[in-house]
């Protein structure tokens, strides 16, 4: 877990760092240099603006634009959703380990690592695949965020509203909506049966209303349809309403003991008879 953690804060560093911190309220167009501009901000906003110009509004543009990149990463997706729902099967099998290991010695922990390692390439399960759409996703969010706030302080560019919500200025409503939906989100996934991530289930949707208050709508309205999106996945591939709870291991069965038959004998021949 703590490998994750630091691995996530990197990558978050270091795409801060490419984004460009200084330039997010300035003008974008395909003459703006450096490799954050040219390789993924202005991409995202060209293909935002082609869309706008298929449907007609840059609201409808950007939920486009948000389907397609969802759909991209839709097999991470699965990946981790598949591999989260392996890990809870094996609850079970991961606690006896536990038990069998329990000793905190090097030796003991070394072989406590090798057979959960072993558990888990047998039943497909990789512990780092909840990251790793994360980790991509990141760059993304970042670069959403810097396409809207630059088409915003473009004066050619007019980002209109979505029904009515402004898409240059914060919605609280929608704010709390995205909220909502990345709780119903956590709430119908893996998360819910996963003690270490249930934590994600109340921090997650706090952060998201936290920041959909101060920044655009538009980049709001990419977390409510990505969580849309993620909410149709969770509901065919995890299937929430089958959920049982885990049927805990069988103990292991002892040295079967010999039950005597009692000895049958047979009546005295010359009995009395009646």
């Amino acid at each position: 877990m703590n490998k994750r953690i630091v691995l996530l804060i990197s990558l978050v560093a270091a795409t801060v760092l490419l984004a460009g911190c200084t330039e997010f309220n300035e003008p974008i167009s395909g003459n703006s240099e450096g490799f954050w501009n040219e390789f993924v901000v202005w991409p995202l906003v060209s293909v935002i603006t082609y869309f706008k110009g298929l449907l007609g509004t840059y609201g409808l543009g950007i939920i486009a634009v948000t389907i397609i990149i969802r759909l991209v990463l839709l097999p991470l997706m699965v990946k981790q959703t598949r591999s989260s729902k392996r890990m809870q099967e094996v609850q079970p099998k991961l606690k006896e380990l536990q038990a069998k290991y329990k000793s905190k010695d090097a030796v003991t922990q070394q072989k406590y690592q090798q057979e959960m390692m072993a558990l888990f390439q047998e039943n497909g399960v990789n512990p780092m695949a909840g990251c790793l759409p994360v980790l991509i996703q990141m760059p993304i969010l970042i670069g959403f965020y810097h396409a809207i706030s630059r088409m915003n302080n473009t004066p050619s560019i007019d980002l209109g509203s979505f029904l009515i919500f402004p898409l240059a200025e914060p919605s609280i409503i929608l704010a709390v909506i995205a909220g909502l939906m990345q709780f119903v989100v956590l709430r119908t996934g893996p998360a819910m049966d996963n003690p270490q991530m249930k934590i994600m289930m109340y921090f997650m949707p706090v952060m998201i209303i936290g920041f959909g208050v101060v920044l655009p709508s538009a980049l709001t309205l990419y977390w409510v349809i990505g969580n849309i999106i993620s909410l149709i996945q969770n509901l065919v591939i995890y299937k929430p309403w089958e959920k049982k709870e885990p049927v805990p291991a069988a103990p292991m069965a002892g040295p079967r003991k010999e039950v005597k038959q009692p000895v049958k004998t047979k009546a005295k021949a010359g009995g009395a008879k009646k």
